[in-house]
């Protein structure tokens, strides 16, 4: 049985620093490190988007929004996939997921809360 797990979000004032993580675990992730993941987040009220990517031997892409102040790194023995945000900004906050990318719909978990206020 697959099973994502993402943690780390929380409250953060503008201009700070939050890192993500993600476990998986079962099913296809028993291949782990022949999988791209990546970090997606959805706003209220929007559509879930893709934030950054990284593949099996850890090339990664960044959507235009994010480049330069998050980092996605990924650990194949641990299966774990973490997201480095530093310099959020108020519209960086959203629920952010992991999923393999491209995602895939039966793999979603509950996501993990970032708010950035102040």
């Amino acid at each position: 049985q697959v099973q994502v797990v993402e943690s780390g979000g929380g409250l953060v004032q503008p201009g700070g620093s939050l890192r993500l993580s993600c476990a998986v675990s079962g099913g296809i992730f028993s291949l782990f490190s022949l999988y791209s993941m990546g970090w997606y987040r959805q706003a209220p009220g929007k559509e879930r988007e893709s934030v950054a990517n990284i593949t099996g031997d850890s090339i990664t892409n960044y959507s235009d929004s994010v480049k330069g102040r998050f980092t996605i790194s990924r650990d194949n023995a641990k299966k774990t996939v973490t997201l480095q945000m530093n310099s959020l900004k108020p519209e960086d906050t959203a629920v952010y997921y992991c999923n393999t990318s491209p995602a895939v719909i039966g793999i979603w978990g509950q996501g993990t809360q970032v708010t950035v206020s102040s």
